[in-house]
């Protein structure tokens, strides 16, 4: 695991073991201000199918935009506030989304590109 990446993970054990990530914070290592207050972690929690329909209503055919969208809900966080964002700890949010959401493999086409450029 990435040392600037850290997740809550509650395990529950029974006859069917799960492993469940209910968030990721991401450690910048260019502070940033959000919503006017410098700060050096962002947590994202887990998204809700409302989270991807809101964003693809915010920017329709803009897979950045939706991605951005999604990113913003998910940390309570204005999207403008993460344009600002040193482009490495953007990718390492992004890194820290799809290991939510288990690398999308359930994610409708246009929601499939959001990330390419950290790759």
């Amino acid at each position: 695991m990435d040392s600037n990446v850290g997740s809550n993970v509650n395990s529950n054990v029974g006859s069917d073991v799960v492993d469940r990530v209910d968030s990721v914070s991401v450690k910048l290592n260019y502070p940033v201000a959000f919503d006017g207050v410098v700060r050096d972690t962002l947590t994202l929690r887990r998204p809700k199918v409302r989270d991807m329909r809101a964003a693809q209503k915010i920017a329709p055919g803009d897979e950045e935009g939706q991605e951005l969208a999604i990113f913003a809900a998910l940390a309570g966080v204005s999207p403008n506030d993460l344009e600002g964002m040193d482009l490495g700890d953007y990718h390492r949010v992004q890194d820290a989304y799809f290991r939510l959401t288990s690398a999308g493999t359930h994610q409708p086409e246009n929601a499939q590109g959001a990330g390419k450029a950290a790759a």
